[in-house]
């Protein structure tokens, strides 16, 4: 993959040094060393630059992200993939439920990174598989995948800042109230690599916010943003206040109406981490949930 990035230096850095200026554009430690390693990575005016070099308002900076390997031990696989957003910097995927966001333990062929890969091979361009909002398996809806490591270490920063903003919904067994607000501390659970429950002395703080859509069938249909991402977030805090998720086969296995958990990604917004656009993807729900 390789990426090539022009600025033209405002008044406001004239006299910065160009370490400065990357810094002040998301550019992390790592990605500055690469850009050292990189034959022409940075160069001011056409000619090679070093990261200590003064720079002029009105300077033409040019940095080339260049990554001759993909990643090692994801096996390109022909799966569906459903881009709904593509460019230089990022996509943004809407995922089936059913499928892995990456390979693990009983799941090495049949991810979004075995999709990706295969994607990326099948045009000849290595391709470093970088998932920034992970959802379980059987969730599905919108995640953003970075296509380089600059735009990967940018959204990363943004979802430590709470910059990208995640709308999920979900169906709730019973009527819950109209709104509120969950903060119930999450930890593992004893004895289990994957469960998570409500622990008030050694978990670690959560928030949750719902807000009832609907209501039909003995089932509340529910718009649930959080300040948190811990694991399975959702599906524990809705289960604490006495409200599961429908097939959800570790907190609540009825599967009456649905064979998954009941829980879509359904609205992605970020500034794009390059070029400081607001993105703003929303997914339907799917047939699947609906009563």
């Amino acid at each position: 993959m390789k990426r090539i990035l022009d600025y033209s230096i405002p008044k406001e850095y004239d006299g910065t040094d160009i370490l400065g200026f990357l810094k002040s554009r998301g550019y992390s430690h790592t990605v500055i060393t690469h850009l050292k390693h990189t034959p022409d990575g940075i160069c001011r005016g056409g000619a090679w630059a070093r990261t200590c070099d003064k720079l002029r308002c009105g300077d033409r900076l040019t940095v080339t992200i260049e990554e001759k390997e993909g990643s090692a031990g994801i096996a390109p696989v022909s799966l569906p993939l459903h881009i709904i957003y593509e460019d230089e910097d990022l996509l943004v995927i809407d995922k089936p439920a059913g499928m892995p966001t990456q390979p693990s333990q009983g799941n090495h062929d049949n991810t979004l990174a075995n999709a990706l890969v295969c994607y990326y091979s099948r045009r000849g361009i290595p391709f470093t598989y970088r998932c920034i909002n992970r959802l379980d398996k059987n969730t599905s809806g919108l995640l953003i995948v970075a296509k380089h490591m600059l735009s990967a270490s940018i959204l990363y920063a943004m979802i430590k800042e709470r910059r990208i903003h995640r709308e999920y919904l979900a169906l709730a067994e019973g009527l819950t109230p109209s709104e509120g607000t969950i903060t119930a501390p999450i930890a593992r659970r004893s004895h289990s690599t994957i469960e998570r429950c409500v622990d008030e002395t050694n978990g670690e703080y959560a928030c949750t916010h719902y807000r009832r859509l609907d209501y039909r069938k003995g089932y509340s249909l529910l718009s649930v943003t959080l300040d948190t991402g811990r694991t399975h977030q959702i599906r524990v805090h809705l289960k604490h206040i006495g409200h599961p998720l429908p097939g959800d086969f570790l907190y609540h296995p009825d599967y009456t109406i649905i064979s998954r958990q009941a829980l879509h990604s359904c609205r992605l917004t970020f500034p794009h981490p390059v070029t400081g656009r607001l993105m703003d993807f929303v997914s339907p729900l799917p047939d699947d949930m609906r009563l």
